[in-house]
């Protein structure tokens, strides 16, 4: 005679809890580390425009000036785009122009591309000459290379406000 025999687990109800407990334990500390990433993203934006804005700033100042800079800024930010919305789009980068258009609220004239509005997507830089800047590109980007953005800011004996070039071009 042959018995049939049924395999069965049991799991207790604490047992059922504390697999639950570890699955929001887990998912909870994935969301913080993503949430502490984006603050640092933000604060490492906002201190690129606050170092940049002191250094146009020093350099609007004085009688003559030519200084090449490094900032760094977020990877997932590709260009620090330069953008005279009350002109019309011109050069290499004349495509991503509407785009970043979605970022002006009226008195932007730095935006960073691309657009991912989880942080500082826009600021206004003070004493820059935006018209010659964007003068034969419109938008006029700056690469971020390996989070660094190189640059040099100029101004000569004539010149009311600071002008905006690459280095190397």
């Amino acid at each position: 005679m042959k018995t049939k025999k049924n395999a069965q687990m049991q799991l207790s109800f604490g047992m059922i809890f504390s697999i639950i407990l570890i699955v929001f334990f887990l998912a909870f500390a994935f969301f913080g580390i993503r949430a502490f990433l984006g603050v640092q993203d933000s604060a490492k934006t906002a201190k690129f425009l606050n170092d940049f804005q002191s250094d146009v700033e020093k350099v609007w100042k004085s009688e003559q000036s030519s200084e090449n800079e490094e900032y760094s800024l977020p990877g997932k930010k590709s260009f620090a785009c330069f953008v005279d919305f009350s002109s019309s789009a011109r050069g290499a980068k004349n495509g991503i122009y509407n785009e970043l258009k979605r970022a002006y609220y009226g008195k932007e004239n730095i935006v960073f591309y691309p657009l991912d509005f989880e942080g500082t997507e826009s600021a206004e830089i003070k004493y820059i000459d935006l018209a010659s800047i964007t003068e034969n590109e419109n938008p006029f980007c700056i690469s971020n290379v390996n989070g660094k953005v190189k640059l040099r800011l100029v101004k000569d004996f004539s010149d009311r406000l600071v002008r905006i070039t690459r280095i190397g071009g």
